[in-house]
């Protein structure tokens, strides 16, 4: 029992729930009261919550019932220090070292108290001996370097900041020291540009925006940056430019950088790049192929061109033509590639780490063949770099079965959201749980990942060192929560990092890969002749697949005025992304109009401005083809909150679904806010999720079999409102089935155990 108590104490803590860590070290501890470590962890709960003298209270208890552990003496010095007293700290850190003299952030913790103590010498000692002994610490270099600052050794703390840089080259406090060591030393140049990476880094884009400029003004006029810092400056700010939404001010920012450094093929990629994002696709290609004229040889902007895609299209002719132009030039690619060059394997791992080929699946074919030719081409790319990486893994013999989960998105993302389950309530018994998180932001749904996770690694690290934590781990499983959205996971999932990996469907197509051997899908999303179109085995859990938890729905609170919607119309509500709408289905919103006079189409924006007022632009010239405004039917509202979102599904009164690409947790919330929703049941998973999920609540009125049925069942739904208050109904007294499942997780799990042959 206690050690079931100190996992879960341990997690708690490790993942931010201070009040619940607390509960369970009180419970270890009116269990046995003795206990040194629970009465210091509990001090630093205390301490983490600022309740310093409880702290200290507790880590004196810890250091009287064990003396002979350093951890107690440390803890009690963090504990000294917060109540300003450096003096005890100092001799508890001491004695730290004493019972453990290679602990290095001891080492850095009585470097502080000495420096709160204007004790410079000793501070120095101590950092440099931190260092000395965890060389990868940027923190220790931090302090080092404030140091040399406050005795005015400005030269030495640039050297110690900037070797810091070596490892932790995005870290803005660091970047920010350097800038006030140039400033000291008067170079504005060198100042300006550091303060602006370290805007940048903290995402303040404005404030980043005007150091680059002040950088390059000085620079033209003192010419005092080298060309790869030049070269940085102008790539960032253009970026700080489409953070801002400022894209024009980026374009020109890449057209005078290539004035100033033509011979930097990195300038036209990212120009191509954003190009491609504003929905310019036709001028991106140009710059590339005029980029490639001048740089023939540049693998990453061979790379770039090919899988150039349209966010969206104008009509169909487009889709094809750019599908047999992504298809002609990956083959063009493949074939002129030299895999056995050492020198371009290792261009090619760098040109593939930036993007996937994400949008070829919204195009609404099979994709089978193209990701199994692009799936080899990563495979071999990634094999030629790292043959140490690409052998089958053994399986061996654990107590528990080790799975590992990798995503960069176990935050509050859709593939966080929907594979939490799984988690929540996996055999603790038989199995252990690693999750690796690849992303950047973390937030309360990270924590939860990381609490009912027994090992959670954070890992943003280069590239060898992820993939060898997670090869050095041993898993028996790693399933990779999503394929083809982030390149990172891509590229690890081109190795073969356990016995046995597998995705999951948090992107809903083959991954094409030849080192995935089990797609795990869900029985109610797939059609019956599913299995041609992976690679990989398929798995089909029973029914939706996941294991989810209703949330609460809060109680309506705005009207339709607060989104300008019209009190008296139909509300359809269609709140997928942008790049899900294909051509060919925009005439299905005129068609309903024509039938519901009333009718009004509700719309998410893309977080581009650029590719909104195209989709705009499409509709207006669906409604003119048969004599209507759009401007009469149709309405995009900016990007909300998911607490505005919910209430604009309370207020709608039906929610269309789009065609080919579904809607899967969007369709989840509506349902939860009993809005009925049309969808069409295609041909592949990604076109059938809303569809499987209205089969399992056994509303089968609004799914249709083609586009022709689909308008049929919205106009009936738009003007019956007898049989539209019926679907709610059903909607609302089914809808229990749609949350905590725990046959997936059963069989999910027996899977697990039936593929390692146990």
């Amino acid at each position: 029992m206690l050690d079931r108590l100190y996992i879960d104490a341990i997690a708690l803590y490790d993942a931010g729930y201070l009040s619940e860590a607390e509960e369970k070290y009180q419970e270890i501890l009116a269990l046995d009261n003795t206990d040194a470590d629970a009465w210091r962890e509990l001090g630093m709960v205390y301490l983490s919550q600022g309740r310093y003298l409880e702290a200290l209270d507790a880590f004196y208890l810890a250091v009287e019932l064990d003396s002979s552990t350093a951890a107690q003496y440390y803890c009690l010095g963090l504990g000294l220090a917060a109540t300003e007293d450096f003096k005890g700290a100092i001799s508890a850190y001491q004695q730290a070292i004493i019972l453990d003299s290679d602990w290095s952030e001891a080492y850095h913790q009585l470097g502080q108290c000495w420096l709160e103590l204007g004790q410079f010498e000793q501070a120095e000692t101590n950092f440099k001996t931190a260092i000395d002994l965890n060389s990868k610490n940027s923190e220790y270099y931090l302090e080092l370097g404030n140091l040399f600052i406050a005795q005015h050794q400005i030269s030495s703390a640039i050297q110690t900041y900037k070797t810091a840089l070596k490892f932790d080259s995005e870290n803005p406090q660091l970047l920010k020291q350097l800038g006030i060591a140039f400033q000291t030393l008067q170079n504005q140049t060198q100042a300006s540009f550091y303060f602006g990476n370290s805007a940048y880094y903290q995402a303040e884009y404005t404030k980043a925006i005007q150091y680059y400029q002040d950088s390059l003004h000085n620079q033209i006029q003192e010419v005092d940056l080298d060309l790869d810092v030049y070269l940085d400056i102008y790539l960032k700010l253009a970026d700080c430019y489409q953070k801002v939404e400022q894209y024009s001010q980026a374009i020109k920012t890449y057209q005078q950088a290539v004035q100033q450094i033509p011979n930097a093929p990195e300038i036209y990629q990212a120009w191509v790049e954003t190009l491609q994002e504003i929905g310019e696709i036709e001028t991106a290609i140009n710059i590339a192929e005029n980029a490639l004229e001048r740089f023939p040889n540049q693998i990453s902007l061979k790379v770039a061109h090919q899988r150039l895609l349209p966010i969206l299209y104008n009509n169909v002719s487009e889709i094809e033509y750019y599908r047999q132009r992504f298809s002609h030039l990956l083959t063009q690619l493949i074939v002129e590639t030299d895999l056995s060059s050492l020198e371009d394997a290792e261009k090619l791992l760098e040109a593939t780490s930036t993007h996937t080929n994400f949008y070829l699946q919204y195009q609404g074919f099979n994709d089978l063949e193209l990701q199994q030719q692009y799936g080899q081409f990563i495979h071999q790319i990634l094999a030629n770099n790292f043959p140490q990486w690409v052998q089958q893994v053994p399986h061996k013999n654990h107590s528990k079965i080790k799975i590992g989960y990798l995503s960069s998105f176990l935050n509050w993302h859709t593939v966080g959201i929907v594979f939490l389950g799984w988690l929540q309530q996996h055999n603790t018994q038989d199995f252990e749980i690693t999750c690796y998180y690849t992303g950047n932001e973390d937030d309360e749904l990270t924590n939860l990942y990381q609490f009912h996770s027994d090992h959670f690694y954070h890992l943003n690290d280069e590239f060898t060192n992820i993939v060898q934590k997670i090869y050095d781990d041993k898993l028996d499983i790693l399933v990779f929560l999503d394929i083809g959205m982030c390149p990172l996971t891509t590229q690890i999932a081109s190795l073969r990092l356990a016995s046995i990996q597998c995705a999951a469907w948090g992107h809903p197509v083959t991954t094409g890969l030849p080192t995935i051997d089990y797609f795990i899908s869900a029985d109610l999303l797939e059609p019956k002749n599913a299995r041609k179109h992976y690679l990989e085995t398929l798995i089909r859990l029973p029914n939706l697949g996941i294991y989810y938890e209703q949330q609460a729905i809060p109680e309506l609170q705005k009207t339709r005025e607060d989104f300008g919607l019209k009190n008296n119309a139909v509300i359809y509500l269609s709140c997928q992304s942008l790049f899900k709408y294909l051509p060919q289905y925009d005439s299905i919103f005129v068609k309903i109009a024509q039938q519901v006079p009333l009718a009004q189409f509700v719309f998410v924006s893309h977080w581009n401005d650029a590719i909104t007022d195209k989709f705009k632009q499409r509709l207006k010239q669906a409604f003119a083809e048969l004599d209507l405004d759009s401007e009469d039917y149709c309405i995009i509202l900016p990007r909300l909150e998911q607490s505005d979102y919910l209430q604009l599904n309370l207020i709608s009164d039906i929610g269309l679904d789009t065609i080919k690409f579904t809607g899967f947790l969007t369709t989840l919330d509506s349902l939860a806010c009993n809005l009925p929703i049309v969808t069409c049941e295609g041909e592949f998973m990604r076109s059938r999720q809303t569809a499987g999920v209205l089969q399992r609540i056994g509303v089968r009125e609004t799914i249709a079999k083609d586009v022709k049925e689909y308008i049929q069942i919205a106009v009936q739904l738009g003007l019956n409102q007898t049989w539209r208050q019926e679907i709610v109904n059903k909607i609302s007294q089914n809808q229990s089935r749609l949350y905590q499942d725990q046959d997936c997780v059963q069989e999910l799990e027996k899977f697990y155990k039936t593929t390692l042959g146990l």
